[in-house]
């Protein structure tokens, strides 16, 4: 019928979706290594499993990046949130002893903006790039109704390998092992609703407007990635140098330093080891927040916890600096439960 209605009448443009799709395959294809089985556009990913492993485990995880995509939308910069969600699995798969070897995503929005399809997925191909994990597959749904004008919502999916011998699961943990941390970039992917609420609701700033205390504008801050640890530490636990890993997300050093700890064993942080970043700083000041709120919603500026032997503190630490990190020793493992923050 000449008069009818269409998908695209309802909200659904197929073609805007196929250019969006051809504008990202040259992204996707850059990811693409020798255990690549299958092309963009078939309906499942396919993956060999790399030689050189004896007991070959496979280790996944999914996530999202939170209401920091709020950030996103106020600013209109979608470059980087993809790189926040690769790099963000990443380092949850690495706290088992894992590499990834391919990364999924799921893109879902109530209308498809080509330019933001295209700009969310290459901050997705560049963190699979950085991190040598293939871009094998995602889906980008275009769903009227379901979201508001201008938003839309990401998810990660990731498949890592590990040898099962060097499975990091807590079981060479000891009291009296070393606790050693490594300096965040600001707030990661963790912690967006109630900064968002100072920032621009109690502070009434702006995307654009200066960060307080800062030479760098509110989104510059809030949208910093969250960092990758994998390129510094995968030596280190190939080596079998790293007892342990804590990736330090929601809930904080508290949240999740005993979720790598066997029964019976907990830790202290020396909070006087490390200067709070400012941005925390701010939020605090400017919301009033309790120092145990901080810590129990905020990384502070860790975002992980490598647990060491006391004999291994001196060459990882120089390692982990060569590497470009900001590393230090934080605190030890101690008989007991918890975090105590001293």
């Amino acid at each position: 019928m000449p008069d009818g209605l269409t998908y695209r009448a309802a909200g659904v443009d197929l073609e805007a979706a196929r250019r969006a799709k051809q504008a990202i395959r040259a992204l996707v294809d850059a990811t693409r290594d020798q255990q690549t089985l299958s092309e963009m556009g078939s309906f499942a990913g396919l993956y060999a499993v790399p030689d050189g492993f004896r007991q070959p485990v496979l280790v996944s995880s999914a996530d999202g990046v939170g209401t920091k995509v709020r950030v996103a939308f106020l600013a209109d910069r979608h470059d980087t949130i993809g790189r926040d969600l690769v790099n963000h699995c990443v380092n949850d798969i690495l706290v088992q002893g894992a590499r990834p070897l391919f990364f999924l995503d799921y893109l879902a929005s109530g209308k498809l903006h080509e330019h933001v399809v295209a700009d969310v997925v290459r901050g997705v191909a560049y963190g699979c790039k950085d991190n040598g994990c293939v871009l094998l597959g995602g889906e980008t749904a275009e769903m009227p109704d379901s979201y508001p004008a201008g938003e839309y919502d990401l998810a990660g999916f990731i498949v890592g390998i590990a040898e099962r011998n060097r499975i990091l699961s807590g079981e060479r943990i000891r009291a009296g092992h070393v606790l050693v941390a490594l300096a965040s970039d600001g707030l990661h992917t963790n912690g967006y609703s109630l900064a968002r609420r100072i920032l621009f609701d109690s502070l009434e700033l702006a995307p654009s407007d200066p960060f307080p205390g800062a030479q760098r504008t509110v989104a510059d801050v809030l949208l910093d990635p969250h960092r990758s640890y994998l390129a510094a530490l995968w030596p280190l636990v190939e080596q079998g140098r790293v007892r342990g890993l804590a990736h330090i997300t929601g809930g904080g050093l508290e949240g999740n330093l005993p979720r790598v700890l066997p029964a019976g064993l907990g830790a202290w942080i020396e909070r006087s080891s490390w200067e709070i970043p400012p941005v925390f700083r701010v939020i605090a000041d400017a919301g009033k927040v309790s120092d145990a709120e901080m810590f129990r919603v905020f990384n502070m500026g860790i975002g992980m916890v490598a647990i060491l032997a006391i004999e291994d503190v001196d060459a990882v630490l120089a390692a982990l600096r060569a590497a470009g990190e900001t590393a230090w020793r934080v605190g030890e493992v101690v008989a007991g439960d918890g975090v105590e923050l001293r």
